[in-house]
């Protein structure tokens, strides 16, 4: 059996580094997130018989290993462990965007190979339980000091409420925007390439470390997410309220590390938001990837005149979560 999964990649807002478990034991988080319409596809099929190895693997890289255990890939080599996928077998991936990019590819990877390894099994599975799976290989199994907000946001996707309680229940709530709200903010984002691709662990390994220390700016994090929450619900949607929410979200995140945002980072932010955005933040966990900015339609042109060197993207909404692309007629998760 054959089968590709894509799967969305996200951008979050509000409350990220709330998601983690050091922080949500205490009594909860919650992130505001949403999928975009960029994507990791994931190919999975039976190996050749005639060919030498037991398990080839094309991603960045090609692997050829006679064993699950000889696999570099630790996603990939923990998937097929936990999944009990036999050999001989193939892995293909290949994304819309770098990795390394803070838009939670790495998850996104974990949760459509999980996806396309329970297909391939015949298994029913819910967005619930593909998104513990990815939880389960990533931060228990692989001991990753990550969050749960990107396998589930992966999941399920859309634009949404995302809490995490302290007895490791999560809880999704959607935010229904109107078409026109939607339309509204999607039109206001400007998302900048810094050419910066990093892994997430090491900023968030420091800021595990500091955990103690980081716990006030995280509780003011928390409350601004509960407050976009309530301002995205808002029929008359204010995109200068919203900017402004990420743009103190973002000056508390800073502080979470010293390694979330070096001086040619934060100069260009400044940059973004003197050509007249209204806020904006580093996606992801820091040190590089993407700039997001929220700004009205009639001032994008002067903010990407302020950053001539960075490679702007434009993003649309996706409301759904990672599906199959083949085979069609068998769809695993069950919203």
């Amino acid at each position: 059996m054959i089968v590709t999964t894509r799967t969305p990649l996200r951008v979050s807002f509000f409350g990220g580094g709330t998601d983690l478990r050091d922080y949500y034991g205490r009594d909860y988080g919650a992130v505001v997130s949403t999928t975009i319409d960029k994507y990791v596809y994931v190919t999975v099929k039976p190996h050749g018989a005639l060919f030498n190895e037991s398990f080839r693997l094309n991603y960045s890289k090609t692997e050829q290993t006679a064993t699950a255990e000889e696999i570099e890939n630790d996603i990939a080599r923990e998937a097929i462990r936990f999944c009990e996928v036999d050999a001989p077998l193939y892995i293909s991936t290949v994304a819309d965007l770098p990795s390394g990019s803070g838009l939670g590819s790495s998850s996104s990877f974990a949760v459509g190979l999980l996806h396309a390894f329970h297909t391939m099994k015949g298994r029913r599975i819910t967005p619930g339980e593909l998104a513990a799976s990815a939880c389960r290989v990533e931060i228990d199994i692989l001991g990753k000091p990550i969050g749960k907000q990107d396998q589930f946001a992966a999941a399920y996707g859309g634009l949404n409420y995302i809490r995490f309680d302290a007895n490791e229940r999560v809880s999704i709530t959607p935010i229904g925007l109107s078409a026109q709200n939607t339309a509204l903010l999607f039109s206001s984002f400007l998302l900048f390439w810094t050419g910066i691709s990093r892994s997430a662990d090491d900023v968030l390994s420091d800021q595990k470390q500091r955990a103690a220390i980081n716990v006030g700016p995280l509780d003011r994090m928390l409350e601004i997410a509960d407050r976009a929450c309530e301002l995205l619900h808002d029929p008359d949607l204010s995109l200068q309220q919203f900017g402004e929410l990420l743009h103190e979200a973002w000056s508390l995140k800073q502080r979470l590390s010293p390694r979330i945002a070096e001086d040619h980072i934060t100069g260009w932010y400044r940059c973004g938001i003197e050509a007249g955005a209204y806020g904006g933040k580093l996606c992801g966990a820091g040190a590089g990837g993407f700039l997001l900015f929220c700004a009205p339609p009639e001032r994008h042109a002067a903010i990407r005149a302020a950053l001539p060197k960075l490679k702007s993207l434009s993003v649309g909404y996706d409301p759904l979560g990672t599906r199959l692309l083949f085979p069609g007629y068998a769809e695993v998760v069950t919203q």
